[in-house]
């Protein structure tokens, strides 16, 4: 077991099957140093476990959770590419979409369901720039989604 994957123990959280693309596209791709990985949603067991609008039908709390479950996904389909966690060298980027409620504003907070995640299972290497942005809606209805790009070493 890598050990990353024993951090993800020892938080109780388990790296899941990586989330099949529900289009025309691949979960992750490497590209020399970098991979860069789709958007994605919080998918758990092939659904998404909350749907609609953030600041409406889905509490902020409960986006922050959604969140870090789109993280764990990541990292599930940057280990589908490189085979080994521990591979990382950091966490370079994170944009994360919400779908929200027309006078929502709390998106970084949202975000940081993604962010934390990443940094308690990665510790420095987890610390990364992001965006988190607003949108009318997301596929499959899902509340948030999460992009992440990782420097990697061979």
């Amino acid at each position: 077991m890598s050990a990353v994957e024993a951090k993800l123990a020892e938080l109780g959280l388990t790296l899941p099957e990586v989330v099949p693309p529900l289009a025309a596209y691949q979960p992750a791709v490497r590209t020399g140093a970098y991979v860069y990985t789709a958007g994605q949603l919080p998918m758990v067991k092939g659904a998404v476990p909350a749907t609609g609008k953030v600041g409406a039908e889905v509490s902020p709390e409960q986006a922050k959770e959604l969140a870090g479950i789109c993280a764990l996904n990541a990292l599930a389909a940057v280990k589908s590419v490189i085979g080994d966690l521990d591979k990382i060298v950091r966490v370079v980027k994170v944009v994360g979409f919400v779908a929200s409620a027309p006078d929502f504003t709390g998106h970084p907070g949202v975000l940081n369901g993604a962010s934390e995640l990443l940094g308690e299972v990665l510790g420095e290497k987890g610390v990364h720039a992001r965006s988190a942005v607003g949108v009318a809606v997301l596929p499959l209805d899902a509340p948030v989604e999460v992009e992440v790009l990782v420097e990697v070493r061979d």
